[in-house]
């Protein structure tokens, strides 16, 4: 498709997060310390559920789906500002803004759909305990995420599309650092009508649909926890859910305060900041918000690296042999 860009943009300038010199070591070694924790943390988890025929489970499959998508979320923004800001260089190519933004908004949308479609197991796992096996079998899984990844290519394709359709104007400096849609569309000279509507119907839709989801699986999880008669019985069941609440609201909270700002607001240092919360410290913070509480996933990293370390000797072993 041939791009309605008449003023012949070949490069857009991320202006970061600081433009101070003296910042700019500080903020290379928070992010790689963060990114490198990011992408062991989450590996880990993968780990875990793949190694273990016991977390061979829905929650733990849509676990490590989500593990998956926050490596390549991260992935999409980090590695570029690292390498500016090691370079010294501002600049991302038109190919490039429009690369990251498709993979931004597919990652950021799957995360989205992920966290909804947890919460629906959830719910079938407290609400309907006897018939959990059945509504939640593999094929029905599969068959979750695969929606949801058809949901995301299809939207990110389109977002990517129409931005590809508009014309820059001179000033082609991005106030953040990655290319995000909505600070792309504001440099564009000609109307930007047609994106601004599917931008926002698709966070009313993407973003706001999978909130009420979420909302009313847990509103039914409340109402059946309140209905049991066992102590521990309310406790097992909270536990179970408040890591994917955390998870949730860390999400929403921070994503919300960038998308549902003001233009002025948007494009201001805090917007930036709000930014890195929801794109890198969320990430970041899942595999703990997971596995801390989580005896399963502790169990079976324990297993894992035991067996590990008992194959090591024996290996050491069979090559002394003559």
């Amino acid at each position: 498709m041939v791009r309605g860009n008449d003023s012949q943009i070949s490069e857009f300038l991320l202006l970061g997060l600081s433009e101070e010199p003296e910042l700019q070591p500080l903020l290379f070694g928070l992010f790689l310390s963060m990114y490198l924790i990011t992408v062991l943390g989450n590996l880990l988890i993968i780990l875990a559920v793949s190694s273990d025929s016991h977390l061979h489970t829905p929650m733990y499959f849509f676990l490590s789906n989500l593990s998956l998508v926050d490596i390549c979320f991260t992935s999409t923004t980090v590695p570029k500002m690292l390498l500016n800001i090691q370079t010294q260089s501002k600049a991302i190519t038109y190919a490039g803004c429009i690369t990251q933004m498709y993979f931004f908004i597919l990652f950021a949308v799957l995360d989205i759909l992920l966290l909804t479609v947890m919460a629906y197991d959830r719910y079938v796992a407290i609400c309907h305990p006897l018939h959990y096996t059945v509504i939640m079998n593999p094929w029905l899984c599969g068959l979750l995420v695969l929606m949801s990844w058809t949901t995301c290519i299809l939207n990110s394709l389109l977002e990517s599309l129409l931005v590809q359709q508009l014309s820059f104007c001179p000033d082609v400096e991005i106030p953040h650092f990655f290319c995000e849609l909505k600070q792309v569309v504001q440099l564009a000279c000609s109307d930007t009508f047609l994106n601004d509507m599917v931008m926002y119907l698709g966070v009313g839709l993407l973003g706001g649909g999978p909130l009420a989801g979420i909302l009313y699986s847990y509103s039914k999880i409340l109402f059946c926890i309140h209905g049991m008669s066992s102590a521990q019985g309310k406790y097992k069941a909270f536990s179970t859910c408040g890591s994917h609440l955390s998870v949730v609201s860390l999400f929403y909270c921070t994503s919300a305060g960038v998308y549902f700002s003001s233009a002025s607001t948007h494009s201001s240092l805090s917007s930036a900041t709000a930014s890195v919360m929801y794109t890198v410290v969320t990430p970041m913070l899942n595999p703990f918000i997971y596995s801390l509480r989580n005896k399963d996933i502790k169990g079976a990293l324990k297993r894992f690296f035991g067996m590990a370390a008992i194959k090591r000797p024996i290996i050491l072993g069979l090559k002394k042999c003559p």
